[in-house]
């Protein structure tokens, strides 16, 4: 497996542009299944999902041609297998996201439950309950989702929790049901946002993405569409603190600022310099950081996704930290991680108490999840001599060439085979 090599230290300086985000690319080639048309989506990013996510649409029968690495026509003209199965949806949540278009397209679907998750605690069951409002017939199987449909029916869903990916698939559902769809409680996130306006793009007709409450009158079909993927807000928040824990200057292109707001405050209220313009940001570091309490939040609340990555930077803050995880359970791995390299945290439930040391020093440390390997990335940055980090395949899911990118502002980092 890879490693990446971080000898730390260095002040991070100079200019880079975002890459679109893995969370708003997979959703968007899901669409691709609601129309026998092309479909042109420009700014993918290069990850293993998006991958994952081109071998299970062509399992299914859609023709997936690239122009170049960023770009991608989808076209599902002729869908012959409505099935996704488990050995290319075992690494990949996301893979759920196709059970509604099959299902509102050729009225059948049977799909395995994703990788490591469990009816419940990751709420696939909120998408089951949705499509069962729309008139979906849904049976659990031998670890598979089966879902039949004689035509859906709009319908009133109120969701118990907001669900990203459960407003994804409903909303997609309901682009081609009879009647209208309200959506209730809907997760309000970019990402959300950004699938309607491709599905608008498409002759959908949806109000209210990015609020609370999303309604979508069906239609007969949709057509074709070209798309530009929204910038990865994740990305360049993890680029953001990375030049604030290292004390450097990064300003970073082509990304949406307005998308980051609490995350910028909190650096801000570290005493981190932010200037944002409307598709810049420049993170300015002019000392150690002060210490900031943390609670996790739907959007537009602090992202679960930075919750890692913050606490990194909050281990060489000055003063004591408190840093509350509401919305994902086991998202404090990488604790363990950050102590072995000489952090001072402890936990309680699914809160961390982190005090500041003065450094962290260089070791050997252990990726456990995507984000978590982010955190362990931007703390080696700040740390003396040289940390090692393995699994980094966690990293590759969700970042694209995020060592490339490290390396043009300065950083010393080398992946290596372990």
């Amino acid at each position: 497996m890879d490693q990446l090599l971080i000898r730390g230290g260095r002040p991070l300086c100079g200019r880079v542009t975002a890459s679109g985000a893995k969370n708003a690319a997979l959703p968007l080639m899901a669409a691709s299944l609601l129309t026998p048309e092309t479909l042109v989506l420009t700014n993918v990013p290069r990850l293993m999902d998006v991958r994952t996510m081109v071998r299970l649409l062509r399992h299914v029968g859609v023709e997936v041609t690239g122009e170049d690495p960023a770009t991608y026509r989808l076209k599902a003209a002729a869908l012959g297998h409505p099935e996704a199965p488990y050995d290319l949806v075992k690494t990949m949540r996301a893979s759920v996201l196709v059970l509604g278009p099959l299902v509102a397209r050729l009225g059948r679907a049977r799909v395995s439950l994703p990788g490591g998750c469990a009816i419940g605690p990751r709420p696939i069951n909120l998408h089951l309950m949705g499509l069962e409002r729309l008139g979906a017939r849904i049976r659990l199987e031998h670890g598979y989702v089966e879902a039949e449909a004689d035509g859906l029916t709009g319908a009133r869903i109120t969701f118990d929790v907001q669900t990203v990916t459960g407003t994804e698939n409903l909303m997609m559902a309901a682009t081609l049901a009879r009647g209208t769809t309200v959506l209730e409680n809907a997760a309000c996130e970019p990402e959300v946002v950004d699938l309607a306006a491709l599905l608008s793009a498409m002759g959908a007709r949806i109000e209210g993405a990015g609020t609370a409450t999303v309604v979508i009158h069906g239609t007969d079909g949709l057509s074709g569409a070209a798309h530009r993927t929204v910038p990865d807000r994740i990305e360049v928040g993890t680029l953001a603190v990375a030049a604030a824990i290292t004390g450097g200057e990064v300003t970073i292109l082509e990304c949406r600022p307005e998308h980051l707001e609490a995350v910028l405050a909190k650096l801000e209220e570290a005493g981190v310099q932010v200037g944002a313009g409307p598709e810049t940001l420049t993170i300015r570091a002019p000392g150690r950081p002060r210490a900031v309490n943390i609670r996790t939040q739907p959007f537009p609340g602090f992202a679960t996704d930075m919750q890692a990555q913050l606490m990194a930077l909050m281990t060489v803050a000055s003063g004591r930290s408190v840093i509350t995880e509401t919305v994902f359970e086991n998202r404090l791995m990488h604790v363990n991680e950050l102590l072995r390299l000489g952090a001072d945290i402890t936990t309680a439930g699914n809160t961390a108490m982190v005090q500041g040391v003065p450094a962290l020093l260089g070791a050997p440390v252990m990726a456990t999840d995507l984000r978590a390997s982010a955190s362990l990335v931007v703390a080696g940055l700040a740390a003396s001599g040289t940390t090692t980090i393995s699994r980094i395949y966690h990293l590759d899911r969700g970042y694209e060439g995020l060592e490339v990118k490290l390396r043009s502002l300065g950083a010393d980092v080398e992946r290596v085979q372990g």
